[in-house]
C-alpha cells in the first residue's frame, strides 16, 4: 500500500509547489501588486480577464484573488471553456449565477481557456457581464486575447501576464529541487528554465521527469539526454562552422545530428541561444554578467574564444554577421513547418548563415 510519504512524491511539481498566496507568485509582481491593492481597499472589480502564455500563473492567481476575497472552496467555481463551450453552458452560468454563495461574501467564476466559447456563447456572458449580482466576481483566462470579443475585454479589467524570466525559473527549481532532495547543476537548470520558454509549469514537469534519472548529481548533457536536445559539442560545431563559411562541413554536422532523431525546432532554439550570446559579446563584453544568468563561465569562455577566433580570420568585428545569423534563425522558428522536410526552414538559415558575407 502506498504510503502518505510516497503519495507525495507522486503528485506533480506544478501542483504541490503552487503559490498559495500572493506572496508565493513568481514573475508576475505587476499583476500581484495591483490585486493586492485591490483587495486592501476592497475596490475589486466585478470581472477581470487575464491573459498571456501557459504556464505563467493566470488559474494559479485566480485562485488566490479568490481565496483572499474570503471565498471558501464550494464558492469558487471553475469552469473549462474549452469542453463548456456552447449556449447552453452560457445559459446555464446565467441563471447560476443569481444563486447567494454558500459560505462566502463573494462568489468567484474562473472561465479558464475563454477564448474557445463560441459566438452565441460569448454574447450570452456579455449579458451576464454587463449587469451581474453584487455577490458574483468573474475571472475570464485566455492563453489567445486576440480571440476574446472586444466587447467581452472592455467590460473587464484587463491583466497581461509576461513569460516568467530564466533567472525566476531558475531559483524556483532550485528552491524544489532542494526540497525533494534533488542533486542537480545549475547548467542544467538553466538550460531547463531556456526550454520552458517563459512556463514555470513546463519548467516544473520537465524536472519532474529529469528527476527519474536517478543519477547522484544530474548535469547538462543529462538534461540535453532526457528531453531530446542534442549534445552541446554538436551545437557548438554547427555554429563554429555556420560562421566561419564552412557550408558543406557544416551540412554534414546537421544531418548526423538529425538522424540522431533530434527535433529540427529544439536544434533551431538551442542554436539561436548560442547566436544571440555570441551576438551580445561580439557587441559588448561587458553583457557577460547578464549571459551568466543563462549560460555557465566555461561556456561564456568558449564562446568568447569563437569571436576572437572569428574576428582574426575575418579581420573584422563579426557583430553584423551574427544580428544577420540571429535574424535567420528567428524566421526559421517562426515558419510553419512542413511534415515531409520538417528540417529545411533552419538548414536554409544555416546555409544564409554560413554564405553571409
Amino acid at each position: 500500500m502506498e504510503t502518505q510519504t510516497e503519495k507525495s512524491k507522486s503528485i506533480v511539481f506544478a501542483r504541490k509547489y503552487r503559490p498559495q498566496t500572493f506572496k508565493d507568485v513568481i514573475g508576475q509582481d505587476h499583476i500581484v501588486q495591483i490585486l493586492q491593492n485591490a483587495v486592501l481597499k476592497k475596490r475589486v472589480s466585478h470581472a477581470y480577464l487575464f491573459s498571456g502564455p501557459r504556464g505563467t500563473g493566470k488559474t494559479t492567481v485566480a485562485r488566490i484573488l479568490a481565496r483572499e476575497l474570503g471565498c471558501e472552496q464550494e464558492d469558487i467555481v471553475e469552469i473549462d471553456a474549452a469542453s463548456s463551450r456552447g449556449i447552453d453552458d452560457a445559459r446555464a452560468l446565467r441563471d447560476a449565477v443569481q444563486f447567494l454563495p454558500m459560505n462566502s461574501p463573494k462568489k468567484v467564476y474562473i472561465i479558464d481557456e475563454v477564448h474557445m466559447l463560441t459566438k452565441e456563447a460569448f454574447n450570452a456572458l456579455l449579458k451576464t457581464l454587463e449587469e451581474p449580482p453584487e455577490h458574483v466576481v468573474f475571472i475570464l483566462a485566455t492563453t489567445e486575447l486576440n480571440k476574446v470579443i472586444d466587447t467581452i475585454v472592455s467590460r473587464t479589467q484587463q491583466f497581461s501576464f509576461h513569460k516568467i524570466s530564466i533567472p525566476d525559473i531558475v531559483n524556483e527549481l532550485k528552491r524544489i529541487a532542494k526540497a525533494e532532495k534533488i542533486e542537480i547543476e545549475d547548467d542544467a537548470l538553466k538550460l531547463i528554465a531556456f526550454l520552458a520558454d517563459g512556463s514555470l509549469r513546463d519548467a516544473e514537469n520537465m524536472l519532474l521527469q529529469i528527476q527519474s534519472i536517478g543519477k547522484e548529481i544530474i548535469n547538462e548533457e543529462d538534461v540535453r539526454l532526457m528531453l531530446g536536445a542534442p549534445p552541446e559539442k554538436s551545437t557548438d560545431i554547427i555554429m563554429r562552422l555556420a560562421i566561419i563559411g564552412e557550408t558543406a562541413k557544416m551540412l554534414g554536422e546537421f544531418d548526423t545530428v538529425l538522424k540522431q532523431g533530434i527535433d529540427p525546432q529544439m536544434l533551431a532554439k538551442l542554436l539561436l541561444r548560442n547566436f544571440r550570446a555570441l551576438y551580445f559579446l561580439a557587441l559588448d563584453p561587458f553583457t557577460e554578467k547578464m549571459l551568466l544568468q543563462e549560460f555557465s563561465q566555461e561556456e561564456i569562455s568558449a564562446l568568447r574564444a569563437l569571436i576572437d577566433a572569428f574576428s582574426k580570420e575575418d579581420d573584422k568585428s563579426p557583430a553584423n554577421k551574427l544580428e544577420c545569423a540571429v535574424g535567420y534563425l528567428l524566421n526559421a522558428i517562426r515558419m510553419p513547418q512542413d511534415d515531409f522536410l520538417p528540417q529545411l526552414p533552419l538548414e536554409l538559415a544555416l546555409i544564409k548563415i554560413a554564405t553571409e558575407n
